[in-house]
């Protein structure tokens, strides 16, 4: 069975944001303001259902799915970019591949003991089809 990624979450650390807006064109300003930010992540699962609320003192975002279906993504108030969105399981990670401007851009989400970790990129190789338990 896939994880459950349900839970509130709060930024601890990043590893080279400012290098991830900057390849995305996202102005000097708000990369420096949203360095400076510690969000937080709200999860709710139902099975394959989701609903994230990413909060900050900057912008709110929220985004719902189901894993294996491609959704219209619309992201006004991070990158103001419009995307098709696939997530998929990955065995116990939650991996999206967004198709838009930025090819095989994306994210993926895994727990490791108490942390919910996010990886944000341009993946090399897609994520394998979706998997189901």
């Amino acid at each position: 069975m896939p994880a459950d990624l349900s839970g509130t979450w709060t930024l601890l650390s990043s590893d080279n944001f400012e290098g991830y807006m900057l390849a995305l064109g996202i102005d000097f300003a708000t990369r420096k303001i949203a360095k400076l930010l510690k969000p937080q992540k709200v999860i709710k699962q139902n099975g394959d259902s989701f609903s994230i609320h990413t909060n900050s003192s900057l912008r709110n975002y929220f985004v719902k799915f189901e894993v294996g279906e491609e959704f219209d993504e619309d992201n006004r108030g991070l990158d103001n970019r419009k995307c098709k969105s696939l997530v998929i399981w990955d065995n116990d990670r939650l991996t999206c591949v967004q198709k838009g401007e930025k090819k095989n851009r994306g994210w993926t989400h895994w727990i490791e003991g108490d942390k919910l970790h996010l990886h944000m990129g341009v993946f090399r190789r897609l994520p394998a089809r979706p998997h189901h338990n």
